[in-house]
């Protein structure tokens, strides 16, 4: 690796850091975005998981939704899908997924910040959809791979 590269990568994740950041520290209201955030807690089947963590969505004012997740206490090395959902955590499960515009089941009508954890179970996801989500986009979903029940955490957004 050049240094080049290496100066490119570094710049990389200092942005990146920035923006987690902002998002952690602006307001619910901010140029235009509204922000709503939530801490993650395990359902009934993620019973003697440690989760914790956190889901931020942003709605802008240019008519896109970001969803950012970060969740601790998972297996490690293990890919999960993570939807937003349009029920709170303590309304049946939270119903079921978040859909932006009829009934497509994609990651361009539904919002899916799905990640794969590390070695130490942590895991980081993040999606980013053309659309502004209403109201109804109000809790985030983590599901556990290839099991069911397989709603383990959630994270209502307010």
């Amino acid at each position: 690796m050049d240094w080049r590269h290496g100066h490119v990568q570094i710049h990389r994740a200092l942005i990146l850091g920035a923006v987690a950041t902002l998002i952690l520290v602006l307001p619910a209201s901010a140029g235009g975005a509204r922000v709503t955030r939530g801490d993650f807690h395990a359902f009934a089947a993620g019973t003697g998981m440690d989760i914790s963590g956190h889901a931020v969505m942003i709605r802008t004012a240019q008519g896109r939704t970001f969803v950012s997740v970060h969740v601790e206490g998972l297996a490690a090395n293990t890919t999960y899908a993570s939807h937003v959902h349009k029920q709170a955590c303590g309304v049946g499960d939270a119903d079921g997924h978040y859909q932006h515009d009829g009934t497509a089941v994609d990651d361009e009508n539904e919002i899916w910040p799905g990640f794969t954890t590390n070695g130490a179970g942590v895991g980081n996801g993040n999606a980013r959809n053309h659309f502004t989500a209403r109201d109804s986009a109000i809790s985030v979903v983590i599901h556990r791979p290839g099991s069911t029940p397989n709603k383990i955490a959630c994270a209502d957004l307010q």
